[in-house]
């Protein structure tokens, strides 16, 4: 079907006091898997390219935006395209033209005065060009001569009232929160600060994000998505399918060489991740119905 935006399915999901899942994609197999993930769970989903796997792949953004487009239109299910985590004022430019509809605009790690100025020129840029923008804000420190604390650093938090004041001031349509979530984790082992959630989700006006949500045991997401949090990003968690599967089948088969025998069982095990943390989100939905 056709693309759709992430402002629509996260505006959709906030309405019915759920989330939708946004998937970080590396390679063709990360595109194919979530895709067939997300047919399989019968659920729309996002697609988010990170500015590190543009980096990755040597700074091209258009060979892998391309693709993920061309299996979004295939899809079965709504399919919407992020950019995520951008932090460069040049690749944030190329988000139109590569058919993206939304981005994640990143300027968490400056002071509080500089994360806000950039973020509203970068607000006041997208909303331009019809693009739904994304910011990230956790403890900002910066102050009584504190450094900057990461949002996603341990005991990082977002503090209501800030937040309030940074979404009025910079423009944003959505904001990650930091509540208890870390990137990267590779065990599920995070605990949600549910009652910040609340305080958050009752001052801002805004969808919330959770950032980090590989770490996330599925009781703690659920409770997260019927909360407040209308986004949550998984990235690790597909690696660590992939590289698992890989790893088994290579130790089983020492004689593969072909490379896409092992391809195979990696994008067939992250699209189980995927269709695993669909199911858990539609479990916390108050109705059943996605595509309305």
């Amino acid at each position: 079907m056709p693309l759709v935006t992430t402002g629509e399915l996260v505006t959709r999901a906030a309405a019915r006091h759920s989330a939708v899942a946004a998937f970080n994609i590396i390679t063709l197999e990360h595109v194919e898997a979530v895709v067939a993930g997300a047919e399989s769970a019968d659920a729309p989903v996002v697609l988010q390219v990170s500015e590190n796997a543009v980096r990755f792949r040597h700074g091209r953004l258009l060979p892998l935006a391309r693709a993920a487009a061309a299996a979004a239109e295939r899809a079965a299910v709504p399919v919407a395209l992020h950019l995520d985590h951008v932090q460069s004022d040049d690749l944030l430019r190329q988000a139109p033209g590569a058919g993206f509809s939304s981005v994640m605009y990143d300027a968490s790690r400056l002071p509080y005065a500089e994360n806000l100025a950039a973020t509203r020129a970068a607000a006041d840029w997208a909303h331009s060009r019809s693009l739904w923008i994304e910011a990230e804000l956790g403890r900002v420190g910066g102050k009584d001569g504190q450094a900057p604390l990461d949002a996603h650093a341990p005991g990082a938090r977002t503090d209501p009232d800030e937040a309030r004041a940074f979404v009025t001031a910079s423009g944003v349509d959505a904001l990650a929160v930091a509540i208890g979530s870390s990137h990267a984790m590779t065990t599920r082992t995070a605990t949600l600060d549910h009652a910040l959630l609340t305080r958050l989700s009752g001052a801002l006006d805004v969808p919330l994000v959770l950032h980090g949500s590989s770490g996330v045991p599925d009781g703690e997401l659920a409770a997260a998505a019927a909360g407040g949090i209308a986004k949550v990003n998984v990235g690790t968690a597909l690696n660590i399918a992939m590289t698992g599967a890989i790893r088994e089948f290579l130790a089983a088969h020492p004689e593969a060489v072909d490379s896409r025998q092992y391809l195979d069982v990696g994008r067939e095990a992250m699209a189980r991740t995927v269709a695993g943390v669909l199911r858990v989100l539609e479990a916390s939905r108050p109705s059943a119905d996605v595509h309305t």
